[in-house]
C-alpha cells in the first residue's frame, strides 16, 4: 500500500485537464481497429511480411505509432508528473503535440498501405514534430524529478530511446521518398530494437514498478533487484543497437538477447511476488493480458535468440515481430490501459467531492470480456497463420481481432461518457 500512498500523494495538483490524456488514450483506441483493418487488407503478403511498403507495414505501424506510442504520450504526459512530483510545464505543448501527430500517423499509414511516397513523407513530418514536442516535456520532466527514482531511470533511457528512433525513422522515410542512399536492413534493425524494446520497452517496465503495486495495492518491489533488471535490460539494449550497427553482430546480437531475457526474468518475478502479496487479488480481465504479456515478453526474446543465431527459417523474423508487437507490447498496453482509464477518469470525475466515483463504478466489464476473448484469438491464430504460411487464418484472425477491438472501443466510451456524468452531478448542489 505503500507504493498508492505515494503515488496519490497530491496527485490532483498534478492532474492533467482530462481532454490531454483521454484524446490520446481515444486516439489509440482508433488506431487499434485500424490496425486490424490494414492487416486484414493485406492479409495474403502478412505471413512473411519482412519490410516493404504495403498494408502488413501499414498494420505494423498503426500499432506501433497508432495504439503503442499514442498510449504511451498520453499515459507518460499523466503518469510521470505524478511520478516524478512536478507537474507539466506547458500545456500548450502538451496539446499541440497532439495535433501534430494525430494527423501525423493516419498520413503515415495511408501512405504505408498505399505506396504513396508524398502522404509517407507528409506524415514523417507530422509525427517527427509531435514526437519532438512530446520528448521536450518529457525530458524537462524526469529532469526535475523529485521522486521514484527507479521510474525515472527507466524513461531516461526511454526518452533516448525514443530520440534515436526518432532519427532511425528519419532516415528511413528519406530512402523511400528521397532517394538517399542509407542501408536500410541497418536501419530497420536499430530502428525494431530502438522502438520495441527501448522506448515502449522500457516505458513498460518502468510503469509497472508504480502501477502494478499499485492497483494489487502491495509493496514496492526490492529496489535493488529492480536496479538489477534495470541494468541488464539497458545494457541488452546496448548490445541490440551495436549489433544492428554491424559492430560484431553474432556476439553482441546473442548478448542482447541474454542480457534481455535475464532482466525480463527478474522484472516478471518481481510483478509476480508483487501480485501474489497484494491485498486485492481479483484484478479483472486486465490483468489476465498482462500475465500472457509477459510470457509474450519471454517467447520474443527467445524468438531474437534464435535469429541472433542464425536459425535458418525465412518467417523468424515476421514471428519475432508478432510476438514483440503484438504478444508482448500490445497486450500489456491493452491490458494496463483498462485499468488506467478508469482509475483516471474517478480522479476527474471525482475533484471538488468528499466521496470521488470508484473505477469499477466507471467500468462496462461485459465489453472487456469480449475484448479478452477476441484478441487472445485472434493473437493465437496469427501466429498459427506465420508458422504455417496461411494467409486464410491472417484474415480471420483480423475480423476477430476487429471485433475485439470495436469492444475495447465500447469500454472506452463508456468510461467516458460515465465520468462526464458522474462530475456533472458531482458538481450540481444537493437538494
Amino acid at each position: 500500500m505503500a507504493v498508492a500512498a505515494m503515488f496519490l500523494a497530491g496527485a490532483h495538483s498534478r492532474l492533467l485537464p482530462a481532454s490531454i490524456p483521454f484524446r490520446f488514450f481515444g486516439a489509440a483506441v482508433f488506431f487499434h481497429a485500424v490496425a486490424w483493418l490494414a492487416l486484414g487488407a493485406g492479409f495474403d503478403l502478412s505471413t512473411s511480411f519482412a519490410g516493404g511498403l504495403g498494408w502488413p507495414l501499414a498494420a505494423l505501424h498503426a500499432v506501433t505509432l497508432g495504439t503503442l506510442a499514442m498510449t504511451a504520450i498520453g499515459a507518460s504526459l499523466q503518469l510521470f508528473p505524478v511520478a516524478t512530483r512536478r507537474p507539466i510545464a506547458n500545456l500548450a505543448l502538451a496539446r499541440a503535440t497532439f495535433w501534430c501527430y494525430v494527423p501525423g500517423v493516419a498520413a503515415v499509414v495511408i501512405g504505408m498501405g498505399t505506396g504513396s511516397t508524398a502522404w509517407l513523407a507528409a506524415g514523417a513530418i507530422g509525427v517527427a514534430a509531435g514526437l519532438a514536442a512530446f520528448a521536450v516535456l518529457f525530458v524537462a520532466n524526469l529532469g526535475e524529478a523529485r521522486g521514484m527514482s527507479l521510474v525515472v531511470a527507466h524513461g531516461a533511457v526511454a526518452a533516448f530511446a525514443l530520440a534515436a528512433t526518432l532519427v532511425s525513422a528519419l532516415a528511413i522515410v528519406g530512402g523511400y521518398t528521397a532517394g538517399w542512399e542509407t542501408d536500410r536492413s541497418k536501419l530497420v534493425s536499430l530502428h525494431v530494437a530502438l522502438a520495441g524494446y527501448g522506448f515502449m520497452g522500457m516505458l513498460a517496465l518502468g510503469l509497472s514498478y508504480v502501477l502494478v503495486p499499485m492497483f494489487a495495492l502491495s509493496q514496492a518491489p526490492p529496489a535493488h533487484r529492480g536496479w538489477a533488471s534495470f541494468a541488464l535490460a539497458a545494457g541488452a539494449l546496448a548490445c541490440a543497437a551495436l549489433a544492428a550497427l554491424g559492430v560484431f553482430p553474432d556476439v553482441l546480437g546473442v548478448a542482447a538477447a541474454g542480457f534481455g531475457g535475464v532482466a525480463a526474468l527478474l522484472h516478471v518475478q518481481l510483478m509476480r511476488e508483487a501480485l501474489k502479496s497484494g491485498l486485492r487479488r481479483e484484478l479483472g480481465v486486465g490483468f489476465k493480458l498482462v500475465r500472457i504479456a509477459w510470457i509474450a515478453m519471454l517467447a520474443s526474446l527467445a524468438v531474437a535468440l534464435a535469429w541472433a543465431l542464425g536459425v535458418d527459417w525465412p518467417r523468424l523474423p515476421t514471428l519475432f515481430g508478432a510476438t514483440l508487437v503484438g504478444g508482448w507490447l500490445l497486450t500489456f498496453l491493452l491490458g494496463i490501459l483498462q485499468r488506467i482509464v478508469p482509475f483516471l477518469a474517478s480522479m476527474h470525475a471525482g475533484r471538488g467531492r468528499r466521496l470521488p466515483p470508484t473505477p469499477s463504478s466507471l467500468t462496462a466489464e461485459a465489453p472487456l470480456v469480449w475484448h479478452h476473448r477476441c484478441h487472445v484469438t485472434a493473437l493465437a491464430l496469427l501466429g498459427a497463420a506465420i508458422v504455417a504460411d496461411a494467409g486464410a487464418l491472417v484474415a480471420i484472425a483480423a475480423l476477430i481481432g476487429l471485433a475485439g477491438a470495436l469492444a475495447y472501443g465500447v469500454f472506452f466510451a463508456i468510461a467516458v461518457a460515465r465520468m462526464a456524468r458522474a462530475a456533472v452531478d458531482g458538481g450540481r448542489p444537493k437538494a
